[in-house]
């Protein structure tokens, strides 16, 4: 099992109108979780036409991310090279792949860029296999189901929520006895 699990905070919950402000991602080779092959990047959120957009306070408000955090961060141009390098071909897997992938989708086809992991995988699709009977399957209930804790200040900050997003996909593998 080889994936690159990745989370985005952005400025709001549409690709097309809204930016990303951090991508944070890790390696998980052979199934074990390597946190030597990661990337982590604040990001300077622009607009489809590369405009500079602010981050509203609700967004704020959840990822803990401010404007004067990435003021002088690189911009989407300039990071998606390098992470689609980092992904290379590559599967990935997000909590909940529509958001995350939705945003690599959109921005990759604004620079004219492609976004092609060889699959995309869901901790939230995988959370309801596992757990058919329960209903909410967010990742801070997938991680208390699971027992896994995430770093202090991690929770809604990329990196912090894919360590925990990745220990859950390898957990959920094994309970599933899923082969990746």
């Amino acid at each position: 099992m080889n994936v690159v699990v990745f989370d985005l905070e952005t400025t709001g919950l549409s690709p097309e109108r809204d930016g990303i402000v951090e991508i944070g991602a890790l390696r998980v080779v052979d199934g074990r979780i390597d946190e030597t092959l990661r990337y982590e990047t604040l990001v300077r959120p622009t607009n489809a036409a590369g405009d500079p957009l602010l981050i509203p306070w609700h967004a704020e408000r959840v990822h803990g991310i401010s404007n004067d955090m990435v003021c002088r961060a690189p911009t989407i141009d300039q990071v998606l090279p390098e992470f689609l390098d980092f992904v290379g071909g590559d599967a990935v897997v997000a909590h909940n792949i529509g958001f995350d992938g939705g945003f690599m989708r959109a921005n990759a086809a604004r620079l004219g860029l492609t976004w092609k992991p060889s699959a995309e995988h869901c901790t939230v699709q995988l959370s309801r296999r596992a757990f058919p009977k329960e209903r909410a399957h967010n990742l801070t209930v997938l991680a208390d189901r699971l027992g896994l804790n995430f770093a202090p200040g991690g929770r809604h900050r990329s990196f912090g929520d894919v360590q925990v997003t990745a220990q859950a996909y390898v957990r959920l593998l094994e309970m599933l006895q899923v082969r990746a």
